[in-house]
């Protein structure tokens, strides 16, 4: 796979000290090695990873949430998305992306969807963090009446429909400024425009 060679670029950890256990991730410094034998610490989140959904409904609009994020200051729009749960952390088992998703569709937007389909992982900030995003286009929209589940305690969440030309739009002029909403909508946008949606 393209990117993954170079092994004299390889860093191997040799010794990882754990500084706190959190609800998100655990944060850790890592000593490696590089492979001529020098040594340097990494400052580690190591994140179970994440969903993320691009949901747009029959009239076209893509549906987002707008929500407090106190490490940026501010409330951000975005398209919804979520933690994947951990299953057995001795183990290493986290919730299957694919369960997830609609999961968090719901929970965030009320809605649920007939059709899914995977577009895409990426590393979400591989500099420091562990996360790894599975992003997915959900379609053929129904809301969510009976059993329906709900954010969770500690999410505020304010629903917004944009027309999906608007939300491209938005992040031009710097109001959809979250990385995993400007990559899902981009992607989207590709499909769109070589026919493959």
């Amino acid at each position: 796979m393209a990117g993954d060679g170079g092994d004299d670029l390889r860093e191997t950890v040799i010794a990882t000290d754990v500084i706190h256990r959190g609800r998100v991730g655990t944060f850790r410094i890592d000593t490696i090695q590089f492979s001529d034998g020098r040594t340097s610490t990494r400052e580690i989140l190591s994140h179970p990873g994440a969903v993320a959904i691009v949901a747009l409904d029959p009239d076209g609009q893509v549906l987002l949430v707008r929500q407090w994020r106190t490490a940026a200051g501010r409330a951000l729009l975005e398209i919804p998305a979520g933690t994947l749960d951990v299953l057995d952390a001795g183990m290493g088992l986290i919730e299957d992306p694919g369960s997830a998703a609609p999961r968090e569709l719901e929970e965030e937007t009320g809605y649920r969807a007939r059709s899914w389909r995977k577009l895409a992982a990426f590393w979400t900030a591989p500099g420091f963090a562990s996360e790894l995003m599975h992003l997915y286009l959900a379609t053929d929209l129904v809301a969510a009446r009976e059993d329906r589940l709900g954010p969770d305690e500690d999410e505020r969440l304010e629903l917004v429909r944009l027309p999906f030309s608007d939300a491209l739009r938005a992040i031009e002029q710097g109001e959809i400024c979250d990385a995993k909403s400007i990559v899902g909508l981009y992607w989207l946008a590709r499909l769109q425009a070589s026919g493959a949606a």
